[in-house]
């Protein structure tokens, strides 16, 4: 299901439309309901980053510990 989530960026909104998932990953880090700045934008970045890299890790250690069998 989508859904349509408007984010305030330095004093500009940008409305976009995604999945209900992807809008609670995205709301995690980033204040919805008030003008971000550029700063915080990229601090959600960099920390959704760093999940999915330690996701990404945690998959590949997985991955070749069942290639062992």
């Amino acid at each position: 299901m989508n859904k349509e989530v408007t984010f305030h960026i330095n004093n500009m909104a940008y409305t976009i439309n995604v999945d209900e998932k992807i809008y609670k990953e995205l709301s995690k880090y980033l204040d919805l309901s008030k003008n971000n700045d550029t700063r915080d934008l990229l601090a959600a970045y960099i920390r959704l980053s760093q999940e999915y890299n330690i996701f990404k890790k945690d998959v590949e250690d997985i991955t070749n510990k069942l290639a062992r069998f």
